[in-house]
């Protein structure tokens, strides 16, 4: 069998492989491309073995949170560039976020995403919608019915009605701008997605912080000073508030911050329905690697201070924080070799998160803990968990095959997305990704992609 044709029929012996039960040396059958069991059975006599000795065998990684930047930015990325970075890197599933141009947030517009998605996309894929602050029940209703895995809500950035594009704009009050979502639109829609059964996911900076603490970017000092870690808790708060009493199920995106995640714990011990998303970038770096990184680290909300770091390694240590993505916002080299206050924000990331995770999970004492972070969480908040996410009887075969003795070494000739000078640039990670399979098909092997684009749109299974 060629690389590039289907599995019908493929075993992983021989492996550590990460199951629901914990990890197992046990084997796993695939045919059609769906997991048809996980044990010590025969393999069938026309069936491809993969020789997994001394790997650990783990589920595909669920990105919920990447920019493709497509359409409208495919110079700075695009279905084709992200999905490649996320297949070497073991991702399987990626989740989109409603910022390109247009903006997602009509049923027609995802639809037609979707359509561009297929053509270029190696790894399956799922599609937010946006909420805007003119949003409506019909609109809301339209982009479930099309396959929507939930709604995003930019708090801190404002709409181009020109253009129909999510802008951050220093000026939130500028006339030609349509002003963020507050919480009184939250409010307005929260019964709305709570009856979808889908989540609002936001990015949580409080936009009335954002502009009274606004001015120019000439250290890094200024940009901690510019988006102040009250401007996340506040926000937090105050959409928690609503979601606890709405019912609506509401996801902190990237979280950044100890007082954040102060915050979200209280709305947690309230009762809010409410989960919590970090990423590499806040786990690994602090202002301190700004002096060695550049702007390359230069993200909203920011990086913030060591107290931070450690805050968020600890919430994710003890399972306040849940899942880890990565806020996959590539632009290109140049762009992001601006000063900076004119660079714009966002790093590449997709293609490191599961070497991140895995590194970091080992140094807490558990490198198992990883899937559950980057897999099996994420499935649960895409409505996922029936199908992907894990290494089980009638799940999709999406498998990743690690290597715990190679180091992934970050560096700009690796990368696979436009932009190559990443947040991460110059960090070490004691695993490498080696094989991944998406549905039973070999699509990447030691960092190079194989086979033709065969990703496919995933709708969420309501709640």
């Amino acid at each position: 069998m060629t690389d590039s044709a289907r599995a019908n029929a493929l075993v992983i012996e021989g492996g550590i492989v990460h199951t629901p039960e914990g990890p197992r040396e046990v084997d796993v059958h695939v045919a059609d491309g769906v997991i048809t069991s996980v044990g010590k059975v025969a393999a069938p006599l026309d069936a491809q073995v993969i020789d997994a000795r001394g790997m650990y065998v783990l589920p595909g990684a669920i990105d919920v949170h990447v920019h493709s930047r497509d359409p409208g930015f495919p110079h700075k990325e695009d279905f084709g560039t992200l999905t490649a970075a996320a297949a070497a890197g073991g991702v399987t599933t990626v989740i989109d976020m409603p910022n390109t141009v247009p903006a997602v947030d009509g049923a027609g517009i995802l639809e037609g995403k979707a359509a561009l998605a297929r053509r270029k996309a190696r790894v399956d894929f799922g599609l937010w919608g946006l909420v805007r602050s003119g949003t409506t029940p019909d609109e809301l209703e339209g982009l479930a019915a099309a396959g929507a895995t939930g709604f995003k809500a930019y708090l801190g950035y404002a709409f181009s009605l020109s253009r129909k594009q999510v802008i951050y704009s220093p000026d939130l009050d500028d006339p030609a701008l349509e002003p963020p979502p507050d919480y009184g639109t939250l409010a307005r829609v929260a019964s709305v997605i709570a009856s979808l059964g889908l989540p609002l996911v936001i990015h949580a900076e409080d936009p009335g912080i954002l502009r009274a603490f606004r001015r120019p970017l000439e250290t890094y000092a200024d940009l901690l000073a510019a988006r102040p870690d009250e401007a996340e808790a506040v926000a937090i708060a105050a959409a928690a508030e609503i979601a606890g009493a709405s019912g609506m199920r509401l996801h902190v995106a990237h979280l950044s911050s100890a007082a954040g995640l102060a915050a979200a714990k209280e709305a947690i011990g309230a009762g809010a329905p409410l989960s919590l998303e970090t990423c590499p970038q806040y786990l690994w770096l602090c202002d301190e690697d700004y002096g060695r990184v550049g702007t390359a680290m230069k993200v909203f909300p920011p990086i913030r201070t060591a107290g931070d770091r450690d805050a968020l390694v600890e919430g994710l240590s003890q399972g306040t924080i849940g899942i880890v993505a990565t806020d996959h916002a590539p632009h290109t080299d140049e762009e992001k070799a601006a000063t900076l206050d004119e660079a714009p924000a966002g790093s590449p990331g997709v293609q490191t998160l599961y070497a991140s995770c895995l590194e970091l999970a080992h140094r807490l004492g558990d490198v198992w803990r990883a899937p559950r972070w980057v897999s099996e969480a994420p499935a649960v908040l895409a409505g996922l968990q029936e199908s992907k996410g894990t290494i089980a009887v009638g799940f999709d075969a999406d498998i990743v095959i690690v290597d715990p003795s190679r180091l992934t070494l970050v560096r700009p000739e690796i990368m696979r997305s436009r932009q190559h000078h990443s947040a991460l640039n110059g960090l070490d990670f004691g695993f490498s990704v080696h094989e991944v399979y998406l549905r039973g098909m070999l699509i990447a092997r030691d960092g190079k992609t194989v086979g033709r684009a065969s990703g496919r749109l995933v709708r969420p299974a309501r709640s």
